[in-house]
């Protein structure tokens, strides 16, 4: 039988202290735009789950869709532009 002690360490080299590093807060902050935006069509969502949509609820699901779309594309150009502008090209 082989010994697991040599790869324990390796395991728990790095104790996890629970709290999210400087890069996963940074990638939250950036995305935090697209985050709200989805938070907020899903509030329109769910408004009207339990009664047929007015009007006015129809506006606010379309505006919401719009703002969630603006978000992921401003998004996606800023990833891009971040690529293009730190390559070796």
């Amino acid at each position: 039988m082989k010994s697991i002690a040599a790869l324990q360490a390796i395991v728990t080299a790095t104790p996890f202290d629970g709290e999210p590093s400087h890069a996963e807060l940074d990638a939250i902050e950036t995305e935090m735009p697209a985050i709200l935006a989805d938070v907020d069509l899903l509030d329109a969502q769910i408004m009207t789950i339990d009664r047929t949509p007015t009007e006015l609820d129809q506006q606010r699901i379309r505006r919401a869709r719009r703002r969630v779309l603006t978000a992921r594309r401003d998004l996606a150009n800023r990833a891009a532009t971040l690529t293009v502008s730190g390559g070796a090209a």
